[in-house]
């Protein structure tokens, strides 16, 4: 039985459990504060999940995962919670996944269509990350694209700041328009770029190695 099969397995034993128990009864703040940590943590992992599979690093889509959150969620806006506080954080938080799960639908339409094209560089990325199927040779590791830890560190603040990230080719472009610029300000000498938050969005900030 593969992982997936077998991560599949568990997560239709935790669909079932989940349907047939009752509502949560959220009788403290505590309660409906670690319910919403709960589905932040997987909606952010789920998020994660769905840029790997369309870079072509996963195989397989994380509708099952995807289900789940979206039954998790759905349970506990039909919950009686008394804090207004804490309703106005749920009813952000569907409206985000709402949103993401238009734009997760919108990829898996083109893909389906034809009309997706990921960038050369993903699917070397994808090869040099995918676990090796046991037995298979393997050929000598080649050094990463300099862009690839980059976009990484980008999905993952877009993700924790609850955006949609963009896509690899807008990065490749935009860094692609600003290399004049980073050798005029910095001339020979080696940079590199790190990822940052400010006002609740990611950008990148390129300065000289130590």
């Amino acid at each position: 039985m593969s992982n997936r099969t077998q991560q599949l397995k568990k997560l239709n034993e935790l669909e079932q459990d989940l349907r047939k128990r009752a509502l949560p009864t959220m009788t403290t703040r505590g309660d409906v504060e670690a319910a919403l940590q709960q589905i932040d943590r997987e909606f952010r992992e789920v998020a994660i999940a769905y840029e790997q599979y369309f870079m072509g690093v996963d195989k397989f889509e994380p509708a099952k995962e995807r289900q789940i959150l979206a039954l998790r969620l759905r349970r506990l806006l039909n919950s009686y919670i008394p804090q207004t506080d804490l309703r106005f954080r749920l009813q952000g938080l569907a409206a985000r996944l709402q949103s993401y799960m238009a734009y997760w639908d919108r990829i898996l339409r083109l893909i389906e269509e034809g009309r997706y094209q990921r960038q050369h560089s993903h699917m070397k990325w994808a090869a040099q990350h995918r676990p090796p199927d046991p037995g298979e040779a393997q050929p000598p590791a080649k050094a990463p694209e300099p862009h690839d830890q980059v976009y990484r560190e980008l999905v993952e603040a877009y993700t924790r700041c609850r955006l949609a990230p963009p896509q690899r080719e807008q990065i490749d472009e935009f860094l692609k328009r600003q290399a004049e610029v980073i050798r005029e300000r910095f001339g020979e000498r080696p940079i590199e770029m790190t990822v940052v938050v400010e006002g609740d969005k990611p950008k990148l900030r390129v300065r000289a190695k130590d």
